[in-house]
């Protein structure tokens, strides 16, 4: 069961973000990565029950893992010779992380996507918390910024390049 998960990350080199719901900040980056983040399945979208959702995180839990460290190993900020050569570990920049269910959007089909593909919030949110706490410990947790999961943000940044990845991660690795 859900061997299909997939965890999607657009990673964007920021000189500065900020998130708002209903007009209120929910704080404010400067010179780091913006990260949506999108939970959903590969081909076919599967029902997952209640009880079995904090195994799945706990199968998952690697995958999550090396979609992490690849993004904050990530060499895509300029060094003193202008080369992409440093990570968000060496600068020592934050990490903005948004939820974002529409990464999985299907607009094959007809002018309204399809999100048959987006993981339910019942196994997206935890998959979402653990990125977020893993990502707390991995780098200062005052580094470490937030949308909130389900909420219509507003997210506003500056893309620094501009430099705009797509990063996925599976059971079987990164993709």
């Amino acid at each position: 069961m859900s061997e299909n998960l997939i965890l999607r990350a657009i990673v964007q080199r920021a000189k500065n973000a900020e998130v708002t719901i209903e007009k209120k900040s929910q704080g404010f980056m400067e010179n780091g990565l913006l990260v949506l983040l999108g939970i959903g399945f590969k081909e076919t979208a599967e029902t997952i029950p209640e009880e079995a959702v904090i195994s799945i995180v706990e199968k998952y839990y690697p995958a999550i893992e090396k979609l992490l460290d690849k993004i904050i190993n990530l060499r895509i900020f300029e060094d003193e010779h202008g080369k992409m050569n440093l990570s968000i570990l060496d600068t020592k920049g934050s990490l903005y992380i948004v939820s974002q269910f529409t990464l999985f959007g299907d607009c094959r089909k007809g002018n309204r996507p399809s999100f048959t593909l987006s993981a339910k919030p019942s196994i997206a949110e935890p998959m979402y918390q653990k990125f977020v706490d893993l990502a707390k410990k991995k780098l200062e947790a005052k580094k470490v910024l937030t949308g909130v999961f389900a909420a219509n943000m507003q997210v506003s940044f500056c893309n620094d390049g501009p430099v705009t990845l797509i990063i996925e991660s599976t059971l079987k690795g990164i993709m």
